[in-house]
């Protein structure tokens, strides 16, 4: 199991459960089907088989072990080529319905989803094409590295409006830099943050620094569980 790192973790035991009446009745929370928030005070249930699903699909697909050097520059034993399973099509058709689910659960209405290249640009697709098919359609958008050096300059790309409320996607959170600076591209256009959805939380520090910086981080899973 996760540590215990914020009042939001539940150890998923049936007695707690029966006594907080937290979930609605048609959810099954187990030990590993929650989203692990921090910096705040709740954790989200989400439907078992699915959360399962994808950290079966990034088990098979993403976990690399071996001598790695992470973009942090630490070294680490395990590597998380997330990519091979969010560009997937089996991929894409969990993660979309889930983070939608994520991001209900938490309240989050957002207007358009989305990160800095590479990495959170199928995830925020993914979950753009799931929302075609509820009450409330999300746009897609990118943001590059550096801006474009041709035709409109733009750093932006997609259908994003600067009075957007906007859930910044990261794929795997490490150092939470990347997810940095995804945030600041965007602020710098006026819209609003509602916080940061990742698919792995590495556990390197990423999701306490953005915290350390106001912003509120929802992981659907995290490097434990995938290695446990």
């Amino acid at each position: 199991m996760l540590e215990n790192k914020s009042k939001a973790y539940y150890d998923g035991s049936n007695n707690q459960i029966d006594k907080l009446h937290y979930f609605p009745g048609h959810l099954r929370p187990v030990s590993q089907s929650f989203f692990y928030t921090y910096a705040s005070t709740e954790s989200l249930p989400v439907t078992m088989t699915k959360l399962q699903q994808l950290q079966q699909l990034l088990i098979k697909q993403s976990v690399r072990q071996g001598d790695f050097i992470l973009a942090s520059g630490k070294s680490s034993s395990v590597y998380i080529d997330a990519r091979l399973t969010t560009m997937s099509p089996e991929g894409m058709n969990i993660i979309g319905p889930l983070s939608l689910h994520a991001m209900e659960a938490k309240a989050w209405a957002p207007d358009s989803v989305g990160g800095l290249t590479l990495g959170a640009d199928p995830v925020a697709c993914a979950i753009s094409y799931a929302s075609a098919a509820g009450p409330r359609s999300l746009r897609a958008f990118t943001v590059r590295k550096e801006p474009k050096t041709h035709g409109t300059g733009n750093l932006i790309e997609g259908p994003f409006r600067p009075d957007d409320r906007v859930v910044v996607i990261e794929d795997v959170i490490t150092t939470g830099k990347s997810a940095l600076q995804a945030i600041d591209a965007i602020a710098r256009t006026g819209a609003q943050i509602l916080g940061v959805l990742a698919i792995v939380n590495r556990e390197e520090g990423g999701i306490e620094a953005l915290a350390a910086r106001g912003f509120e981080t929802l992981a659907l899973t995290s490097i434990h569980d995938l290695m446990s």
